[in-house]
């Protein structure tokens, strides 16, 4: 499976729901439907499970995805993902980054090697 690094550095191919959806695997939606129902205190279902990674404007995208303030500024801006972008890092990457400190490693790892 080929890495996809989303515009906020999470890797897709290491998410559920984009592995459950590459390989229309079922069991694996109920799993990641059920892990993050009670991880996030939300009522998802195995159908809400289906993603063809953040950067994907063709396709099914998870629920949040849709509604990202991130990803929606990468897609305006036409960047790969964030490490591309010529205001990284943004205010909402940095909160972002609080959360999830490894996205950061990863996106700043991404601008050194361009």
């Amino acid at each position: 499976m080929a890495r996809i690094i989303s515009f906020c550095g999470l890797s897709c191919d290491e998410c559920g729901a984009y592995v459950a959806t590459v390989n229309d695997d079922d069991a694996k939606r109920a799993e990641v439907a059920e892990m993050w129902s009670k991880e996030f205190n939300g009522d998802i279902k195995p159908s809400d499970i289906n993603c063809g990674g953040c950067p994907s404007t063709e396709g099914p995208v998870f629920m949040h995805c849709k509604v990202c303030e991130i990803r929606k500024c990468g897609l305006a801006r036409g960047v790969a993902n964030c490490a591309h972008c010529d205001d990284y890092a943004c205010e909402k990457l940095v909160a972002f980054f609080e959360m999830v400190p490894a996205c950061r490693e990863t996106l700043d790892g991404i601008r050194k090697a361009r």
